[in-house]
C-alpha cells in the first residue's frame, strides 16, 4: 500500500471528498463507520477523523472548538451532533482537551476500558485518584434529581459555588464516565445526567467485558477507522487509557493469531485487519475481535 492510497481510502472513509455529511442518518452511518471521532480537530494531532471535517465534507481550515462560533460551517455540524447524542447514536467523552464522539456499538468496549466498571459510585478513574468531595456532592445530587442544568446544579448546590469551580468537578465526573452531557441549548446551557440511567444498556454491557475483550475489540475498530497504523500510532492512541506494554501485547497477540496483518508502505511498516485487506469494511463479530452491535443499537436500527 502505497502513502497515496493509504491517504485516498482514509480521506474517502472520513467523508473529506467533497460528500459532506448532511443529514440524521447520514451522520449516524458515518459514526458508525468509524467507531470514534473526535469534534473538532486537536493539537497535537491526532490519527482520527473529524466530526466537523465529515460534515463540511473536507479537511482545509477546520475550525478549532474555540473559533467554530465564528464559523459558519461549524452550525449545522453542532446540530448533527446534538441529534446524535439526543437519540444516542453518540455518547461523548472529553479526551485530549477536546471531546470524543464514539459511537452506540463501540461504547460499551470503551467503557469497559477507561471507566472504573464502578458506575455508582462517585469516585475516579482507573487514571485517577479518588474524586473531590465536590464531584460527589455534584454526582450524588445528579443521581437523586437529574438530568439538570448546569445552572440548576449551581442553584441547588448554593449559589456561592463558583463557576469555575462547577465546572472543574463536572469535568472530573465526566471524565470517570460517571455523568454525561445529554443536552445544550443556548439558553439553559448543558444539561447532565448520571451515565448509567441515561445509558444503562451501554454501562451494563461494558461492566461485564474483559480489559482483554474491550481492548482487542476497539484496536480492531481504529484500525478499521484509520484503515491503517503504525505500532506507534496505536499506541500512543489508547495509552490514554491503558498502558503502552500492554497495548503492545494485544497488538502481537493479534497478530499472532493473524486477525492483524503487516502492510508495507514506502517508509514504514503498517498494521492492518486482516480481513480488510486495506478496504474498508465493517468489523468482525465480537468473538473475533470485532465490535458487536450493543442491543440497544440493533433495537433502534430495527425501529
Amino acid at each position: 500500500m502505497t502513502e497515496l492510497e493509504l491517504q485516498h481510502l482514509r480521506r474517502e472513509k472520513w467523508r473529506l471528498e467533497g460528500e459532506p455529511v448532511r443529514t440524521l442518518d447520514e451522520a449516524v452511518e458515518f459514526v458508525e463507520s468509524v467507531g470514534l471521532c473526535m469534534m473538532y480537530p486537536v493539537r497535537p494531532m491526532l490519527l482520527l477523523p473529524t466530526f466537523i471535517g465529515a460534515c463540511i465534507g473536507s479537511d482545509t481550515n477546520l475550525p478549532s472548538r474555540q473559533r467554530a462560533f465564528a464559523d459558519p460551517r461549524a452550525r449545522d455540524a453542532e446540530d448533527l451532533r446534538a441529534r446524535l447524542v439526543r437519540n444516542k447514536s453518540v455518547l461523548e467523552v472529553p479526551f485530549s482537551g477536546e471531546t470524543l464522539l464514539v459511537s452506540a456499538d463501540v461504547f460499551p468496549y470503551f467503557y469497559a476500558l477507561a471507566s472504573d466498571r464502578k458506575p455508582k459510585d462517585p469516585i475516579g478513574s482507573r487514571m485517577r485518584r479518588k474524586a473531590s468531595l465536590l464531584s460527589e456532592h455534584i454526582f450524588r445530587r445528579l443521581e437523586a434529581a437529574g438530568p439538570l442544568t448546569t445552572h440548576q446544579l449551581q442553584e441547588q448546590l448554593g449559589g456561592a459555588l463558583s463557576e469555575a469551580a462547577l465546572d472543574r468537578a463536572l469535568q472530573e465526573l465526566w471524565a470517570a464516565l460517571k455523568i454525561t452531557r445529554t443536552e445544550y441549548a443556548p439558553g439553559t446551557g448543558n444539561t447532565w445526567d448520571v451515565y448509567y440511567r441515561w445509558a444503562p444498556e451501554a454501562v451494563t454491557e461494558g461492566v461485564r467485558i474483559s480489559d482483554a475483550e474491550a481492548l482487542s475489540a476497539l484496536i480492531s475498530k481504529y484500525l478499521d477507522c484509520t484503515v491503517a497504523a503504525t505500532q506507534e500510532e496505536i499506541e500512543a492512541f489508547f495509552s490514554k487509557f491503558t498502558s503502552r506494554t500492554r497495548v503492545a501485547e494485544v497488538v502481537r497477540a493479534l497478530l499472532a493469531a493473524r486477525e492483524f496483518t503487516y502492510t508495507p508502505s514506502e517508509t514504514r511498516t503498517l498494521i492492518t485487519v486482516a480481513h480488510s485487506s486495506g478496504r474498508s469494511e465493517a468489523p468482525r463479530a465480537q468473538g473475533d475481535h470485532g465490535v458487536a452491535p450493543s442491543s440497544e443499537s440493533r433495537r433502534r436500527r430495527n425501529g
